[in-house]
């Protein structure tokens, strides 16, 4: 079932999103090499207590940690760890998210570590361009399947590849609702947008092949080859016209500064 929002709702859900917005920014003050990922993890959960909130990845379905984690060819849901300690060159994935008044929010945004191979900067440049295709078709009387064709169709056209195992989805009073909203579709299929909709829009584009292993640890996936994939989602409130952000990355770029992407 779709749970459509009221005004003060959505208000209640940018709060949760906001502190998720200002979390991500921590982890870019943090991000170099030779930090662990448990420290960010760390570090996370802190920030987000802090600010009256509760860390809503902690144990959800089982998930032992506040954040995900996912380095490299890790596409989401990477356990953090004290034993892995991020290198100049590397790409980490930092997907977080906050419950507060009753409401979740969640985000997600690629970093770099240190000097990454031009390659690399771009593909996360074009999975985050991407996302924000996606958003400009997150309005009243647009379908689900309009935003998924909007980051299918950029990404493919630069020789990118869409997970299709791992979808965006509805958002509010439970981290996960309906409807999901994959990352590829075609345009005028799917579930008809309405406002007072929050979705949760999240490309995770790969470098090389789309197809996916999941790790021992039940929870991490990977790409089959190997190679690099990114990871952006924004929280986005349905309305008439223009989609309304509740996540930010404005904070992050604060912090980056000309090193954003």
């Amino acid at each position: 079932m779709i749970f459509l929002k009221s005004d003060e709702e959505i208000e209640l859900l940018r709060i949760s999103n906001q502190i998720v917005a200002k979390t991500l920014a921590e982890m870019a003050k943090l991000i170099a090499p030779g930090v662990s990922t448990m420290y960010l993890n760390n570090i996370a959960d802190e920030f987000i207590r802090d600010h009256g909130a509760i860390p809503n990845f902690l144990n959800y379905g089982g998930f032992p940690y506040s954040i995900c984690t996912s380095v490299n060819e890790q596409v989401v849901h990477g356990f953090p760890s004290d034993k892995v300690f991020l290198e100049d060159g590397d790409i980490i994935s930092v997907d977080c998210g906050a419950l507060i008044n009753g409401f979740h929010g969640d985000s997600a945004y690629t970093f770099c570590v240190g000097d990454v191979k031009p390659e690399i900067i771009n593909l996360l440049r074009t999975t985050k361009e991407s996302l924000y295709k996606g958003i400009e078709q997150a309005e009243e009387g647009h379908r689900i399947g309009d935003i998924g064709y909007a980051v299918q169709s950029y990404c493919e056209g630069h020789d990118y590849s869409v997970v299709r195992e791992m979808v965006g989805h509805g958002l509010g009073r439970d981290m996960h609702e309906a409807p999901e909203v994959p990352n590829y579709g075609r345009k005028g299929n799917g579930t008809k947008l309405k406002s007072g909709m929050v979705i949760c829009i999240e490309p995770m584009i790969n470098l090389g092949t789309r197809n996916l292993v999941f790790e021992k640890d039940g929870w991490t996936t990977r790409t089959l080859d190997r190679k690099a994939s990114a990871h952006f989602e924004h929280a986005v409130a349905i309305r008439r016209g223009k989609a309304d952000i509740l996540s930010s990355f404005e904070y992050v770029e604060q912090v980056l500064g000309n090193k954003a992407i």
